[in-house]
């Protein structure tokens, strides 16, 4: 069951928030979507989700990504879900902006205590699937994600993982090699375990090189993003693309952050990349 906390009208067609209980995650959780007109219209439209990074919540994009105009004029549905469980109650979840609390990954942990609740790749590929459907005017037939950051990172594993599902992706500035940086260090080996073999599965970098897709994959990079050389290293997916044989492009991007500035400049090309690909 759906409760809905607000709805507003946007360009023609509506922006709302939503909250569901998840038997994924174990906990109740808070969605966005925006509705074209033309889904008001009861017009199965293809369908986008943009899973957004750390710290952030399903209002970030909704409120400053500035999408809504752009999906209308297109007749995609948004979907914006949350970035991890909350509330749980588990020791240590809300002591670092990176980990925990705002920072779960989009992927299904296997340590305890995380596993009983962490499991955001099951909860975006079913729980959240069934919620969209059951509600929404969608053609799940025709899907998307893309995401920023820590959600590009989500974006691009479940993409890899789901390609029958998620036919087009797109990412801003993405951590695509979790395994060769501290942020993906840390929440792997917390989340995973010790096991470096078992992190292959949401590494994107990894994952490319056992299972090309045949979309086309964009990404966008700002070249004076804070945490281009440290956290997000997209040389390494680059590489590990063109060896296996992925198409992909990764447009530097001059002068470009890693906020929201960036992501609104960007966004449009981003929207028509995924309506190109879902209308063909």
């Amino acid at each position: 069951m759906v409760e809905t906390v607000s709805r507003q009208r946007c360009f023609e067609g509506m922006q709302g928030f939503y909250r569901h209980w998840s038997e994924a995650t174990q906990c109740t959780m808070s969605f966005a979507v925006y509705e074209p007109p033309q889904a008001l219209d009861g017009v199965k439209t293809p369908m986008l989700t943009y899973l957004a990074g750390l710290t952030c919540t399903p209002e970030t994009f909704t409120i400053k990504a500035g999408a809504q105009r752009v999906a209308a004029k297109l007749g995609i549905t948004l979907v914006m879900p949350d970035t991890s469980p909350r509330g749980c109650g588990l020791p240590g979840e809300d002591d670092a902006y990176d980990f925990g609390t705002g920072a779960g990954f989009y992927l299904d942990a296997t340590q305890t205590p995380w596993s009983s609740h962490y499991n955001m790749a099951t909860y975006i590929t079913r729980d959240l699937q069934h919620v969209i459907a059951e509600n929404f005017s969608v053609d799940t037939g025709r899907q998307g994600i893309f995401g920023h950051s820590m959600g590009g990172h989500g974006a691009l594993t479940l993409h890899l993982r789901n390609p029958g599902l998620f036919r087009t992706v797109s990412a801003f500035a993405p951590v695509s090699a979790p395994m060769q940086v501290p942020w993906g260090e840390k929440a792997f080996s917390n989340y995973l375990g010790a096991d470096r073999d078992v992190w292959r599965a949401y590494d994107a970098t990894e994952l490319v090189k056992q299972q090309p897709s045949g979309a086309n994959i964009l990404i966008d990079q700002g070249d004076d993003d804070q945490f281009l050389s440290r956290e997000l290293r997209p040389e390494i997916f680059s590489k590990a693309c063109q060896e296996a044989g992925q198409p992909a492009q990764t447009r530097m991007q001059p002068g470009y952050d890693h906020s929201y500035y960036f992501i609104q400049t960007f966004v449009e090309d981003h929207l028509n990349h995924h309506y190109r690909g879902l209308t063909g």
